[in-house]
């Protein structure tokens, strides 16, 4: 069976309740999903799933340093996450502050990775992005990001 890592950081809460979110959205699928904070990932796990979402709070307008090592020490599996799926989200503590440059961060890591991205035509385009705690719009685009992402994973996976 196909299985979704989501990985996150959160200091807050806030971070980590949206990861939880988007886990509960891949399990709609009938998809196992592993939510685990990224101080409890190796980076050998990587390899382990058909598809990665990862989640930061936004810190001057880019992903945490924990995220950035996480993917800066995958690195040594460079090519080796070719074809798999991923996607990102953040939280931030206002408008304008920064989830898009920090998804879009994770984002560029995972393409040069050579992931497939799951963007979103109708909802949040390039992630799910949360002001301070989710709110009933954050949570139905966490819950909507982990369905597409499962989904796409189950195209990709037969």
């Amino acid at each position: 069976m196909a299985k979704v890592l989501v990985i996150y950081y959160s200091q807050s809460g806030n971070t980590k309740k949206m990861a939880e979110l988007v886990g509960e959205g891949v399990k709609k699928e009938g998809m196992e999903a592993v939510v685990k904070d990224v101080k409890e990932v190796k980076v050998d796990e990587l390899l382990k799933y058909d598809g990665i979402i990862i989640g930061s709070p936004t810190y001057y307008g880019t992903m945490s340093a924990e995220i950035k090592r996480l993917l800066d020490d995958s690195v040594k599996f460079h090519g080796k996450l070719d074809g798999k799926v991923g996607a990102a989200f953040s939280s931030s503590a206002n408008i304008g502050g920064g989830n898009e440059t920090t998804i879009l961060d994770i984002l560029n890591a995972l393409l040069i990775h050579g992931m497939i991205i799951q963007g979103d035509p109708s909802g949040d385009h390039y992630g799910a992005v949360a002001i301070a705690a989710p709110d009933a719009r954050a949570t139905k685009q966490c819950l909507r990001m982990g369905t597409r992402v499962a989904k796409l994973v189950k195209k990709i996976s037969g």
